[in-house]
Formats: C-alpha cells, sequence, structure tokens
C-alpha cells in the first residue's frame, strides 16, 4: 500500500468562511499515483470542519444559518470563562464533523454527480490548514 500526504494552508478573511476543496483534493490524488483506495480530508483545528455537499450558494447560506441557529454565537458559553470567544464555532465543528473519507477509484476522487468537499471555517482569520491523506494501490 502507498500513501501520499499533502496540507493546506488557510487564513480566511472572514471570521466563517465556505471553501470548495474538491479540486485541491483531485489534484492530491493525482500526484499520488495511487489508482484504486481512500482520500482523506482532515481539518487540523476544532473550530473548522470539512463536508461534502452541493456547491450551490443558496445552499451555502441556508447551511450558514442551520448551523447559527444550532449554535448560535452569544457571550455566556462556558469555554469564554478561558478567555476565548469562539464557543459556537467549536459547537459548529461537532455539527459539520472533521474529516470526510472518499473513494478512489481508478485514480480519481468517486463523487455523486453534485458532491463537492468544503472546508467550513468558523473561527477565522488566522492560519489554519487541512491534512490530505491518499492511500492505496
Amino acid at each position: 500500500m502507498k500513501s501520499y500526504t499533502r496540507y493546506l494552508w488557510f487564513n480566511t478573511k472572514k471570521k466563517r468562511e465556505f471553501i470548495n476543496i474538491t479540486d485541491d483534493l483531485a489534484q492530491a490524488v493525482a500526484k499520488s499515483q495511487i489508482r484504486e483506495g481512500l482520500a482523506l480530508a482532515s481539518a487540523m483545528h476544532i473550530t473548522a470542519g470539512v463536508y461534502i455537499n452541493d456547491a450551490e450558494d443558496g445552499l451555502i447560506a441556508d447551511i450558514e444559518e442551520w448551523l447559527e441557529h444550532l449554535a448560535p454565537f452569544r457571550p455566556d458559553y462556558r469555554h469564554h470563562a478561558t478567555g476565548e470567544t469562539n464557543g459556537d464555532a467549536h459547537l459548529k465543528n461537532l455539527l459539520i464533523g472533521h474529516q470526510v473519507l472518499v473513494p478512489v477509484t481508478q485514480g480519481k476522487l468517486d463523487l455523486g454527480p453534485w458532491q463537492q468537499v468544503y472546508y467550513a471555517e468558523f473561527d477565522g482569520q488566522r492560519r489554519k490548514r487541512v491534512l490530505i491523506k491518499v492511500i492505496g494501490e
């Protein structure tokens, strides 16, 4: 079995952003020369996530609204007693999840017709990264 590792670095302009990383993942698969296996994309921060869904602006706005409804920014999170102000970002990470696993078939990402891979930043404006790991034969 072979493996390939790549890191994506982000320093978002806004506190919350949704960045399509599908092409980055596909490039890592191509560079790995793995024909059959799995590609992992994992946010390496507890205030960000990675998910798979449609690349449609209305849906992305709906996802952001849904997350804010379920885990709104508020000043009274116990986590804020540590001096941080990102308790909601930690909860949003739990809702979205921090990683996805995509099959690799015949050297390509084996995604459905509308599926795209997104990095979701919930506490941005500082340097963060995503790990891409491709394993297989």
